[in-house]
């Protein structure tokens, strides 16, 4: 039966599908699990929407479905993961070459971190989340989510070394 609850759903989906798989992406390290994993959180969200749409954040409700439904992957059974050099967008104009190979150094970078380091990056400075939104996401302190940062931080500046995208700080 098609309702407004199905049809803000369906909007929702529109407007954070490819939000949500780069976030994924991010975590994955590989575009085809990243989808599987968006589709996976969508389901959840789709028979808990009412619930969804009444929190504050929907948004924030559903990257938190997200980073679960990341995390159980590992629950449930041993998945290897195979992390990709190649971005989750290919670029097309000059200006976006050079932001494409930008994006291919970082993730290559961030492949190169701990699971939950690469998350705490990814939340934190990519879907720019703060760090009690982070903890909650995560679930862990934010003093957890401080020192993950800090060494995930550390090591992106080694991985990035002279790179023109090394950190500064």
């Amino acid at each position: 039966m098609y309702n407004e609850a199905e049809e803000a759903f369906q909007e929702f989906v529109r407007s954070r599908w490819s939000a949500l798989v780069r976030t994924a992406y991010l975590l994955t390290g590989d575009r085809h699990l990243a989808e599987d994993v968006v589709q996976s959180t969508l389901a959840k969200a789709y028979r808990s929407w009412p619930r969804v749409c009444r929190s504050d954040n929907p948004d924030a409700y559903v990257r938190r479905m997200l980073v679960t439904c990341h995390r159980d992957r590992f629950r449930k059974r041993r998945v290897a993961e195979h992390l990709t050099d190649i971005p989750p967008e290919e670029a097309t104009a000059q200006d976006d070459m050079a932001r494409a190979d930008e994006r291919e150094v970082l993730a290559r970078a961030l492949a190169g971190l701990p699971k939950r380091q690469r998350a705490v990056v990814v939340l934190r400075y990519w879907e720019d989340l703060s760090e009690p939104e982070v903890a909650r996401a995560l679930g862990c302190s934010v003093g957890t989510v401080k020192s993950q940062a800090a060494k995930a931080l550390a090591k992106l500046r080694v991985l990035l070394g002279s790179s023109r995208l090394a950190l500064t700080g």
